[in-house]
């Protein structure tokens, strides 16, 4: 589905040097093709070479302007005068002895986020960021433990998908995208929805709507906003305890979750998806067996899936990994209960690949 703008895109007006003035060209992984088409009629040339750059940078994944050879010389210097396509450095990278990859990009203006490649038998996953740093400030993440800096905007986030894609090379696809990287995807509703429809569109990654997660602390009103989308997307609540008192204390942007499950059973009705509960299992913190029970009351009223993850520890924070047996018990008691649940398997342990980790660990190091 195409969504078009209502807002104007302005030419960048050039320096004296003939360069755009701060290098304010038009990012164009944020536009979608109406857009482009637009902005390239209003520039003077023909719309329907907008076709021929989307298919370029979406099938072909080229990033260079000059390798788009059925483009005229002249037009290609005008693009590369007036427009980019990747704005990130690639500061860092990560392997790791799974396959999975975590890349630390940079943007210009300084600020840097996390990509995560993971790679599986049948499926090549990008897990991807929607903002600089964390608003949420759960007491055992990374992410948020310097605050949130800023939004990431439409184009950052298809960014790094287009960054996981490069990697994979044409010899295989990506086609699943969660939004769990750092940040609160729904505290930037707009740029996160817009990013969805580019990557979901035809012209664009053409990635299936139901390839697309998206994980939340939990916002009511965008919860229902999203349901009302008209997108096949599927939603994983990040809760983490089963009770309000401890809900709070370990997520201080923790609502009622009696306002929760009544969101989350609108989005149910509204497109028929299945919600997933996320729950970091925090050693003698939310893994006793009251815990499992009430998650169990929790679950069973949404029909949902519980997907548990031990926990990886963050230096400087005072929350430990429950040990396997801990985490079976838990995961036994909620099946008896009738709850389809299972332990999703760490990945990238070997390369801080949780949430925020490679992100700090470059900052302490008085890196980006």
């Amino acid at each position: 589905m195409d969504i078009q703008s209502d807002m104007p895109i302005q030419l960048p007006v050039a320096g004296e040097s003939g360069r755009p003035a701060n290098d304010a060209r038009v990012h164009l992984l944020g536009l979608t093709s109406p857009d482009l088409r637009r902005w390239m009629g209003e520039a003077g040339h023909s719309p329907y070479r907008a076709d021929q750059i989307l298919e370029w940078i979406y099938r072909h994944g080229v990033d260079d302007f000059a390798k788009m050879t059925n483009l005229s010389k002249a037009l290609r210097d005008w693009l590369s005068e007036h427009a980019v396509i990747l704005k990130s450095t690639v500061t860092r990278m990560s392997a790791s002895a799974d396959g999975t990859r975590k890349l630390l990009l940079t943007w210009p203006d300084g600020r840097s986020i996390e990509t995560v490649w993971i790679p599986d038998t049948d499926r090549n996953t990008a897990c991807v960021s929607s903002q600089v740093g964390c608003p949420v400030g759960c007491r055992f993440c990374a992410s948020g433990l310097t605050g949130v800096e800023r939004d990431l905007t439409t184009g950052e986030i298809v960014e790094q998908a287009a960054r996981v894609r490069n990697l994979i090379g044409p010899e295989a696809r990506l086609n699943n995208i969660v939004f769990m990287g750092m940040g609160e995807p729904l505290a930037n509703y707009d740029n996160v929805i817009a990013a969805i429809r580019i990557l979901n569109a035809p012209w664009g990654l053409n990635i299936g709507a139901r390839k697309f997660t998206v994980s939340t602390v939990g916002l009511p009103k965008q919860i229902r906003r999203l349901a009302d989308e008209e997108l096949q997307l599927n939603l994983a609540l990040s809760l983490h305890a089963p009770s309000d008192d401890l809900r709070k204390e370990l997520i201080p942007w923790a609502v009622p979750i009696e306002d929760l499950l009544s969101a989350c059973e609108y989005y149910f009705e509204k497109t028929g998806r299945e919600i997933t509960l996320e729950y970091t299992l925090l050693g003698n913190v939310n893994d006793k067996p009251r815990h499992a029970d009430k998650l169990a009351q929790i679950a069973g009223r949404l029909r949902a899936n519980v997907n548990l993850l031990r926990y990886n520890p963050v230096a400087g924070l005072p929350f430990e990994r429950p040990d396997a047996q801990t985490t079976l018990t838990f995961q036994e008691r909620l099946r008896d209960r009738g709850v389809n649940a299972h332990t999703r398997r760490s990945r990238g342990d070997d390369i801080d690949a949780a949430c925020g980790q490679l992100r700090r660990a470059a900052l302490s190091a008085g890196g980006a």
